[in-house]
């Protein structure tokens, strides 16, 4: 099967997407197998699919009779390409979705490369102490999809393989092997593992493990090249139950339109939702204080044209939307190491803005903000 798409292959720099080269697949295939005891079918995923060539290529490995491949694609025309090649794709982001747990035996994760990027209220959206990186948050997110026993095909660049996520890995995953991907660019690795339940006590050679993974991560070891034939005992792939939920959070574009032209509209009669007589307001027991105005005008309760007494006429507008403060607090441990925590609280900050529609007046057209 040919490794990308034509189309797609014009846009292959340009659009900073890069699936897992030939050579790499091939080889990295060859030390996966079906897991023989079982007779029931293997549920397999990626969920960074690009065009699904790759976990395709991985359910032809392992019987395609036997095999129900599920892929997650951001990029909509690559996931249109990957609705041919699997059973089911789900054209949106991972974060965005609702997939049952522990219900592949096959995670095949090569995530998108970088640094997290922080959003207006200052979060990354990454639960962890180290380095904010892309192929961290994909890890955190797709693990629990792995049932326990499940086969881990991990590929990023070597440098990402910094202490957090070696000890995540060393704790995750048993049987963990590392090799250097044959396509040297963009300089990954290809990391095997079987899922074993988070052990707290570790052994001499799990700490070798963990110790030639972070030498690798450092640059200071270079992982041997994916050998051309599998030297050891395949990877077997257990069979598992077809996950109960897998979809989509919020509605796909496709699904969206489609129940627009079936509504012709949002609405089926627009006076239903938008025409409906207004009841009229009651007046309130007694005259409003100034606190009770302050917080009509600040949750929006009350807008409008309002004239003073002395005859200033403004459009008012309240409304309140809420900020996160950052308070970080540093604690020096047993060991003598410093231990940074971040705490993000809510705030609710009132803003009322006025329309100065005063005639004569000096500020006539401008927008007052009152915070």
């Amino acid at each position: 099967m040919a490794l990308m798409f034509p189309r797609l292959a014009r846009n292959f720099v340009k659009n900073g997407y890069f699936p897992t080269d030939e050579p790499t697949l091939e080889r990295a295939l060859a030390a996966l197998a079906p897991a023989e005891s079982s007779t029931g079918p293997m549920c397999i995923l990626d969920p960074c699919a690009g065009e699904g060539v790759a976990i395709a290529e991985a359910a032809h490995a392992l019987g395609r009779e036997r095999v129900q491949a599920f892929a997650v694609e951001y990029e909509a025309e690559r996931a249109r390409h990957a609705r041919q090649l699997v059973d089911r794709c789900i054209h949106g982001d991972l974060m965005d979705t609702l997939i049952s747990r522990q219900s592949f035996g096959l995670l095949w994760l090569n995530p998108p490369y970088g640094d997290l990027s922080k959003d207006t209220n200052g979060n990354v959206g990454y639960q962890g102490q180290g380095r904010a990186r892309l192929e961290k948050l994909f890890y955190q997110k797709a693990l629990p999809l792995l049932q326990y026993g499940g086969v881990l095909v991990y590929i990023v660049p070597h440098y990402v393989l910094d202490a957090e996520l070696v000890g995540w890995l060393t704790r995750h995953f048993a049987e963990l092997r590392i090799y250097r991907a044959v396509e040297a660019q963009l300089k990954q690795v290809v990391i095997f593992g079987r899922k074993v339940r988070q052990r707290d006590q570790v052994s001499d050679s799990v700490k070798a493990t963990r110790a030639l993974l972070l030498q690798i991560g450092l640059g200071d070891a270079e992982a041997e090249e994916l050998p051309v034939e599998w030297p050891f005992l395949p990877y077997t792939v257990p069979a598992t139950a077809e996950p109960e939920h897998f979809y989509r959070v919020t509605m796909e574009p496709e699904q969206f339109a489609e129940e627009v032209g079936r509504l012709q509209g949002l609405w089926p009669t627009l006076d239903t939702h938008l025409g409906a007589a207004q009841q009229s307001l009651r007046p309130p027991a007694r005259g409003l204080s100034h606190w009770h105005l302050a917080l009509a005008l600040a949750a929006g309760a009350i807008s409008g044209v309002v004239k003073s007494k002395t005859g200033r006429v403004l459009v008012v507008k309240g409304d309140t939307h809420k900020e996160k403060t950052l308070q970080t607090e540093y604690t020096e441990r047993d060991d003598g190491t410093v231990a940074e925590t971040r705490i993000l609280t809510d705030k609710f900050v009132p803003v009322i803005r006025a329309w100065d529609m005063t005639p004569g007046s000096l500020t006539r057209g401008e927008v007052l903000t009152i915070r």
